[in-house]
């Protein structure tokens, strides 16, 4: 039988024995219990976590004290104490008071959701920035639970210590403190704004086009960037195998350079605290020119996690009112296209059924950004999409100027060219900033 002991728990994430459990409301969700249960699992995994079991439970109502029913409390803490669990992991998000409710009622440390997925960011954050924005996120978080203390945030570990706390003294000053940290974090990363601000008007002035990946985590955005950009991104099969944000350049048809970046996945009820923290980061989805939405399309769970993710770019502020909000002078949002990624993962029928589906719109393309089947086919959609305000024009060069030929069908799109004795006549598609740069260079 597990022993409650805050103060022996300082160390339980990498390795505890866990199980998972989920209040499943029911017509209020978009899965089901088992796809519900299952994603908990990978999230738990992804730091370690060794979960024995896991159960939905139906409930009517949420109770206030403690989410579930008091018979419900009952079976969980006899689950617990069977699989012999240090850990009871809350598919839902606790309140304060709901989360002490219950680590009293099972005598085993509970978290919730959001503590999990914080405890996730912590441990994969490996930038200065990211880990400013997840220690702020989880400050946030932590300001709330009078059931925790500062001092654990001072331990030099992976993650921030959501699974550990040494106990629940001096709790005024620890919330001082964290005022005072929440403070002088946000002071530094306002300058991380200002500095990606600065990046991001430095590339529009360029200008280079900017193409943000999105989607739900472990969609397979970071093997897409790879394939795209031949970079070694982290690109595991493991929910947020990224969270710091990479940028690279790359080549489309029609356009000699364009920006692609790399972002963290998306999550169903992903905690208003990382969004918020993780806002300098994301505004490189807000200023993108076009959005790539990648989609693992032989999940069960598809359109489901779709929704999930357009949540959290309308969450983002990706709507025509908040980027006049925003001062940006325009109503109109990034446009989105969808990456219908992971074919290779697919049966033959359910192979024909998916390019059905995507032969009847115009915004969709199916690929594996594993094997690269379909990967001339988003760069051709994402080149039309980045080239759709392009012009035609024609020009006389000399057949000498092998220079200025090379220049314009790397640079542009070459729809026609016939070359006499002296003279090559080019009908090219060029973007009014390669237009401008090609009749201002000495190729003109």
């Amino acid at each position: 039988m597990a022993v409650f002991n805050r103060e022996s728990q300082d160390e339980v994430s990498r390795g505890a024995r866990a199980v998972v459990v989920h209040a499943e409301t029911r017509g209020l969700e978009r899965r089901d219990s088992d796809a519900r249960l299952e994603e908990a699992r990978g999230l738990a995994l992804a730091i370690g976590i060794d979960v024995r079991a896991a159960q939905a439970f139906r409930v009517r109502d949420l109770k206030p004290a403690t989410l579930f029913g008091s018979g419900q409390v009952d079976q969980i803490a006899t689950l617990a104490r069977q699989e012999e669990a240090e850990l009871i992991i809350v598919d839902n998000s606790l309140s304060p008071v709901q989360q002490s409710n219950l680590e009293k009622a099972c005598e085993a440390k509970v978290i919730d959701r959001t503590g999990l997925i914080l405890e996730i960011f912590g441990e994969r954050a490996a930038t200065n920035e990211g880990r400013l924005q997840v220690e702020l996120a989880h400050l946030d978080y932590q300001a709330g639970r009078l059931v925790r203390s500062w001092t654990h945030l001072e331990r030099q570990r992976g993650g921030f210590g959501f699974l550990g706390g040494p106990g629940e003294t001096q709790i005024e000053a620890d919330r001082r403190m964290i005022r005072d940290r929440m403070a002088k974090i946000r002071r530094e990363l306002d300058q991380v704004t200002r500095t990606r601000g600065l990046h991001r008007a430095r590339r529009q002035r360029a200008p280079w086009p900017v193409i943000a990946l999105v989607g739900y985590t472990n969609a397979g955005k970071s093997t897409l960037f790879n394939r795209l950009t031949g970079a070694e991104v982290m690109a595991e099969d493991l929910l947020f195998a990224t969270l710091d944000p990479t940028m690279r350049q790359i080549a489309l048809p029609g356009l000699d350079k364009a920006i692609l970046s790399d972002t963290v996945g998306f999550v169903s009820d992903l905690p208003t605290q990382l969004i918020a923290a993780f806002r300098a980061t994301l505004e490189e989805v807000l200023s993108a020119d076009l959005i790539v939405h990648v989609r693992d399309i032989a999940h069960p769970d598809s359109e489901a996690q779709r929704d999930d993710v357009l949540d959290v770019l309308g969450e983002l502020g990706v709507t025509g009112e908040a980027a006049l909000e925003r001062g940006e002078g325009t109503s109109e949002p990034p446009p989105i296209i969808e990456a219908w990624n992971k074919l290779d993962l697919l049966d033959a029928d359910s192979m024909s059924l998916v390019r059905e589906q995507a032969a009847r719109r115009e915004d969709v393309v199916i690929l594996s950004a594993l094997t690269g089947e379909g990967m001339d086919q988003l760069q051709r959609m994402i080149s039309d999409h980045m080239t759709r305000g392009a012009k035609v024009y024609t020009f006389s060069i000399p057949v000498a100027d092998g220079a200025s030929l090379a220049w314009l069908h790397e640079h542009g799109e070459v729809l026609r060219s016939e070359t006499g004795d002296d003279m090559t006549n080019v009908e090219v598609r060029l973007s009014d900033a390669s237009f401008a740069r090609f009749t201002k260079s000495d190729f003109a």
